[in-house]
C-alpha cells in the first residue's frame, strides 16, 4: 500500500510523528517514506511494506497527513500503475519536464573525442532550438582493447560548453558509483552550467548493487536501458530497484533485443514495447534507434532504416529519443557506422515531428471514439 501525504507536510512536525508512531505498531509491516518531485511540487509519499492486506485504504486515508491510500495491485509497487492511483506522472529536472505526454531529442556523441567536435554537435543542437544532448564519457565495451571513453577528463569542457549553448541536460552513461562523484565534482567545478541524466546501459541492467547506489544519488535523474537479453519484466523490476531506493525520477529506454531475428540490424527492435511499458507503468519511456539499427542503411525511400525505426517509437508514443550524431562519424572512436551527420539533423527533427504529429492526431482520435 501506499500513503500519499499532503503536499505541505512537514516531515519534522508533530502530524507527521503521529502518523510515525502509528505505522510501527503495525504488526509484520515495515514502511519507507520517498520525497518526489513533479513537475509542480514535492510530494511525500509512504510505501508500506509486507502483509497489508487486512489494511482498508479508507482507514489508513483517516490517518494524520494522509491525502490518500493507493493499494498496490501490480508487482511494481513505486513505478507501476495501479488502481485508483493519481500519483504523480511527470518529473522536471534542471527546468526541463519529462513526462508520459511530451518528446525530448537526446542527440549527440555516444563517446566524447574532442572539444572541437563536443562543441559542434552543442552548437549544432542550440541552432536547432534544442536543450538536451548525449554525451559518453564513460563507454563499457566488449573488447578491454576498445576505447573507454575519455572518463573525468572530459567532464569540464563537456560540461561548460553544454552551459555555453544552453543545454540543459545531457544523457551519460555511468558504471560505477565513483564516476557519479566524478561528475558530481565537475559540475560543482564548473558552476552547474548544465544537468546530468545517469543512464545506467544495458549490459548493467541487473547489476544489482549498481542499482542501488544509482537509486540513493535522488539529485540525478536516471535513464535505465532495457537488458538486451532478459524479458522486458527483468527490465522493469530493475527499473523498480532504483525507485525502491530513492530515485523514482526514472525514463526507460528501449534500445533493442540481442538475436539474430533482428538481423541484418544490430538488435532487434522492439519499440512495440512503448505503449506497454507506458501501460504497465508512470516512467517515461525512450527509444535508442541506434543502437537498435547500428548502421546508416537506407531503403528505395531514400529514409534511413534509423529514421523509419524512429518513427515507428514516436508513433507509438515514446517520450524521448537518445540518438548518435557525430560531426564527421568517419572519426568518431565508438559506432561511427551508425552516427548521423550534423547536415542530417534538421532531417532528422523535421521527420520526428512528423511522426510526433501523427500520433497526436492517433491520440485525439482515440479520445473522440471513446466519447461516442
Amino acid at each position: 500500500m501506499i500513503l500519499i501525504l499532503y503536499p505541505q507536510t512537514d516531515l519534522e512536525g508533530a502530524e507527521f510523528r503521529r502518523l510515525e508512531e502509528h505505522l510501527r505498531n503495525l504488526s509484520g509491516i515495515s514502511y519507507r517514506v520517498h520525497r518526489v518531485r513533479g513537475a509542480q511540487q514535492t510530494l511525500t509519499e509512504i510505501y508500506l511494506l509486507g502483509d497489508t492486506s487486512s489494511l482498508m485504504p479508507e482507514d489508513m486515508q483517516d490517518l494524520p497527513c494522509v491525502e490518500r491510500a493507493v493499494k498496490v495491485s501490480e508487482d511494481y509497487r513505486i513505478i507501476g500503475r495501479h488502481r485508483d492511483d493519481q500519483r504523480i506522472h511527470a518529473f522536471e529536472y534542471n527546468g526541463v519536464e519529462f513526462s508520459q505526454d511530451n518528446l525530448h531529442v537526446f542527440a549527440g556523441l555516444c563517446a566524447v573525442d574532442t572539444p572541437e567536435h563536443v562543441e559542434q554537435m552543442m552548437r549544432a543542437l542550440q541552432s536547432h532550438g534544442q536543450v538536451c544532448a548525449r554525451m559518453g564519457a564513460y563507454k563499457p565495451r566488449t573488447s578491454p582493447y576498445a576505447f573507454q571513453g575519455h572518463g573525468k577528463d572530459c567532464l569540464p569542457y563537456v560540461f561548460e560548453l553544454a552551459g555555453k549553448y544552453g543545454i540543459k541536460v545531457i544523457a551519460m552513461e555511468v558504471t560505477h558509483e565513483d564516476q557519479v562523484d566524478e561528475i558530481e565534482a565537475a559540475l560543482e567545478q564548473t558552476g552547474r552550467p548544465t544537468g546530468v541524466m545517469l543512464q545506467i546501459g544495458t549490459r548493467n541492467t541487473q547489476n544489482f548493487e549498481l542499482l542501488k547506489q544509482i537509486g540513493r544519488r535522488s539529485e540525478f535523474p536516471a535513464l535505465l536501458k532495457r537488458g538486451f537479453g532478459i524479458t522486458l519484466e527483468e527490465s522493469l523490476n530493475a527499473a523498480e530497484y532504483l525507485a525502491s531506493e530513492g530515485n523514482s525520477r526514472i525514463v526507460f529506454a528501449l534500445r533493442g533485443m540481442k538475436t539474430n531475428m533482428g538481423d541484418p540490424h544490430r538488435n532487434f527492435v522492439d519499440f512495440a514495447h512503448v505503449p506497454v511499458v507506458k501501460r504497465l507503468t508512470r516512467l517515461p519511456v525512450c527509444i535508442d534507434p541506434s543502437h537498435s539499427v547500428g548502421s546508416r542503411a537506407g531503403a528505395p525511400d531514400r529514409l534511413l532504416d534509423v529514421m523509419h525505426v524512429t518513427a515507428q517509437g514516436v508513433i507509438a508514443g515514446a517520450n524521448m529519443i537518445l540518438v548518435d550524431f557525430h560531426p564527421n562519424p568517419s572519426q568518431a572512436l565508438v559506432d561511427g557506422p551508425q552516427a548521423l551527420r550534423l547536415d542530417e539533423l534538421s532531417w532528422f527533427l523535421d521527420d520526428v515531428a512528423i511522426a510526433r504529429e501523427a500520433y497526436e492526431r492517433r491520440r485525439e482520435r482515440a479520445a473522440r471514439h471513446a466519447a461516442e
